[in-house]
């Protein structure tokens, strides 16, 4: 169960002061702000549970351990639920807090989700906004498991990952948002409504195909440090 709590928490701490930093600061600090926002949660987040849990926060990263050989589906079951339930309960807190500004509005103004097309920030096409998520989880995975592998420093972990997330936000904040992670998507569209979950089905299902592939990789041994 202590695995399960540092998830939650964890993924509660990402989708509240990511999708947070967008939604209450997002004009004040711009997507340079808000993608490192969401690296430095991650940051914290990894050397505050990752000795408890890993600190994946991310069922797309949970199903490529599974797929890395590094965690049963079982146990990562266990974790998706909690990471879910963390982002969902970030997403409510932060409607909660946005209530309290008088001109404020979920359907006008948001929860900071994900989306693609037509009205939402660079109008991207649904391929764009695909091949994106796939090719970016892929490559944040393949961060993950390799700072998490045999021979690389521990310590630095945690701020490998976290930067890589940064990157992956400064590149993709104008094309989906950013998911690279089922949670951190689930959560604001439940409350967004409309488009939001829509558009969900892409941001679950291109984030665990770019994980499933990087773990995969692993799995073969090919990026292995002894190779």
């Amino acid at each position: 169960m202590n695995k399960q709590v540092a998830e939650f928490i964890g993924t509660f701490t990402l989708v509240l002061f990511g999708c947070g930093s967008a939604v209450i600061a997002g004009s004040d600090i711009g997507l340079t702000g808000i993608s490192f926002a969401f690296g430095l949660a991650l940051v914290g987040m990894a050397y505050a549970i990752g000795p408890v849990s890993g600190c994946h926060i991310n069922p797309a990263v949970s199903l490529g351990a599974v797929a890395a050989g590094r965690m049963t589906l079982a146990e990562a079951t266990k974790y998706i639920i909690a990471q879910v339930a963390g982002a969902i309960a970030a997403a409510l807190v932060l409607m909660l807090i946005m209530s309290g500004k008088a001109d404020y509005s979920v359907a006008e103004n948001g929860l900071g989700q994900n989306g693609w097309g037509v009205g939402y920030l660079g109008e991207y096409s649904l391929v764009s906004a695909f091949v994106f998520e796939v090719v970016a989880t892929f490559l944040f995975m393949t961060v993950i498991l390799g700072a998490t592998g045999k021979g690389a420093p521990a310590a630095m972990a945690g701020l490998a990952i976290g930067l890589a997330l940064v990157v992956i936000h400064l590149v993709g904040i104008n094309v989906t948002g950013v998911s690279v992670n089922p949670a951190r998507s689930i959560g604001p569209a439940l409350f967004a409504g409309g488009t939001a979950i829509a558009q969900l089905w892409l941001f679950i299902v291109a984030p665990i195909i770019g994980a499933v592939a990087a773990g995969l990789l692993f799995k073969t041994g090919t990026l292995d440090a002894a190779n």
